[in-house]
């Protein structure tokens, strides 16, 4: 018998996180609670430094870094109002 590990499945998320100038930011992530830390910190993207409070608003899980990708690349170009809905819609 042969042993096999198994390396466990990575689920990948992509956030909007609300500054306190209302704007949204899209991102990428497998570890939410750890890069919403570090957004909070100043130490994430520069887009969010010295933009707090932050507030993560909404996030959907998705398969792997591929589909992140690209649901984070098709919300992107989404216009405000649009993802505005998503947030109200969870």
């Amino acid at each position: 018998m042969t042993d096999v590990t198994v390396t466990p499945h990575k689920q990948w998320h992509v956030y909007l996180i609300r500054t306190r100038a209302n704007s949204l930011y899209c991102g990428i992530t497998n570890d939410l609670a750890r890069r919403f830390a570090q957004h909070q910190l100043g130490k994430g993207a520069k887009y969010l430094r010295g933009k707090g409070p932050l507030e993560l608003v909404w996030s959907q899980s998705v398969d792997d870094k591929s589909a992140a990708l690209k649901e984070e690349i098709r919300i992107k170009k989404l216009s405000k109002a649009y993802k505005e809905r998503l947030v109200l819609e969870g």
